[in-house]
């Protein structure tokens, strides 16, 4: 194999054989002391390299998905008076804009401020944990809402989700923010859209850092299309949920440039 390695890698210095080979005893927790120990010391580390080397990677640590699809299908179109007006939206990422930059300014402030002895922030891999945080007990199990006659006084954010608060977003590195981000989206594509759902929608996208990466890009896009197919099985204008759903499908298409997902006014 030596020999195999050296004519694939000719000798280029004239460097003397040492160390196993020639019996020499050389230290290699020693700094050399010329450029010719030097040259001697890297050829020996060479020979104590094995020929084959494997990785230990751990599976669990691998994410689920490693492929990033990027599609390029647009947005289903609104119904009949169900699509914003230009005025609204360009409102609304105004809006937006101003409360990123607030984010940006003061995530240092909020991030060092004392969380409730409540709130248990869950590890960024576990993708149920953070959906049952986020949404609530009641709305992940798809339990019936308490009667509100007979519930305890005091608002248990454990079954109701913990809102975003800004002590809490500001914790979350991007990494975090962009699996959080994806937990939900992908709950939301099976599932129907929920008040909670929305706040943290909106809070995560305030966070998501511009130029975004190819998962985001990804992300973004599958929240405005799957919100535009929500929209589509809206029966009346009045529904509490077109707002926030037009909102989404607004800052993904007109602050994040996904210009081809852009509602057009009727």
């Amino acid at each position: 194999m030596k020999s195999d390695v050296e004519e694939l890698m000719p000798r280029l210095l004239p460097v003397e054989t040492c160390g196993i080979e020639t019996g020499e005893d050389f230290n290699l927790n020693e700094p050399p002391r010329n450029p010719q120990e030097y040259l001697r010391q890297v050829q020996l580390e060479a020979s104590l390299c094995p020929d084959v080397v494997v990785a230990k990677i751990d599976p669990k640590k691998l994410r689920k998905k490693q492929t990033v699809n990027v599609s390029l299908t647009g947005c289903q179109a609104a119904p009949q008076g169900f699509s914003p007006s230009l005025k609204w939206q360009r409102q609304q990422v105004s809006n937006f804009s101003e409360i990123r930059r607030s984010i940006s300014k003061h995530r240092l402030h909020w991030s060092g401020q004392a969380l409730d002895d409540n709130v248990f922030m869950p590890k960024q891999d576990a993708e149920e944990q953070w959906k049952k945080f986020c949404l609530g007990e009641n709305v992940y199990l798809n339990s019936p809402p308490t009667d509100p006659v007979t519930e305890d006084p005091g608002l248990d954010y454990v079954k109701v989700g913990f809102p975003p608060f800004l002590s809490i977003v500001s914790r979350l590195n991007q990494a975090t923010v962009s699996a959080v981000l994806e937990y939900l989206i992908n709950w939301f594509e099976e599932r129907e859209f929920v008040p909670q759902l929305g706040r943290w929608q909106y809070a995560l996208l305030a966070c998501l850092e511009k130029p975004l990466l190819p998962e985001a890009h990804s992300l973004i896009r599958q929240l405005a299309r799957r919100s535009s197919e929500v929209r589509t099985k809206l029966e009346h204008q009045e529904d509490e949920r077109l707002s926030p759903l037009n909102l989404m499908i607004c800052l993904v298409a007109r602050y994040f440039d996904q210009n081809d997902l852009a509602d057009k006014e009727d």
